[in-house]
């Protein structure tokens, strides 16, 4: 009987040690799609955050010159490998800025400072520093199925006041809305390649 309650209490260790693995996992999982702060206000009001208005926020807005015609010329599994490399060179070099990755979409990367944690004035000076790096690092980078071709990339960057929230309930998401993001996306769009139109 004794035998049993040992090996019971060995076997519940285990189990309750990968729970708090599989939890762990999860959690990691959410706090990559939702901001940590935002999951706690959605934890603490069972399940709803309210929109919030932010005074001055600054927006980074990137999209590869040309994607159209590299999508066209190669396999999907080739366009998906192709974006792979280039967003995770991007998630890693954006770790040492106080930023937040919004969302990609596509070929566009799109980055916010000073929402959804407010960082005074700093958010200016982080987002420019950190385009300034993306757009050096991209130099580096080539299309992996077209060796003889480097990446070249267009940015946008904006900074004014913005309202943040959780958009959605099946697959939340938090998401940027207003002038200032509306402009940091036309800047992008209207930009030399290569070269911040700020």
């Amino acid at each position: 009987m004794n035998r049993c309650m040992v090996t019971f209490a060995e076997e519940y260790q285990i189990k309750t040690e990968e729970l708090d693995k599989e939890k762990q996992i999860a959690e990691d999982l959410l706090f990559k799609m939702i901001p940590k702060s935002v999951v706690s206000h959605l934890r603490s009001k069972h399940g709803h955050v309210f929109a919030e208005t932010f005074d001055s926020v600054s927006i980074f807005f990137s999209d590869v010159v040309g994607f159209t015609e590299i999508a066209a010329s190669s396999s999907p599994m080739q366009v998906v490998e192709f974006l792979n490399s280039m967003y995770s060179m991007f998630d890693e070099r954006i770790d040492v800025y106080d930023v937040y990755k919004v969302e990609t979409i596509g070929d566009a990367y799109m980055v916010a400072s000073g929402v959804p944690n407010r960082n005074g004035l700093k958010h200016a000076e982080e987002i420019a520093t950190m385009g300034i790096d993306l757009v050096a690092s991209i130099k580096q980078l080539k299309i992996p199925h077209k060796k003889e071709e480097h990446i070249r990339i267009r940015v946008g960057i904006h900074t004014g006041p913005c309202v943040a929230g959780v958009v959605g309930i099946k697959m939340p998401r938090y998401c940027l809305f207003g002038d200032t993001v509306n402009t940091a996306s036309r800047m992008e769009s209207n930009s030399l390649r290569m070269f911040m139109m700020v």
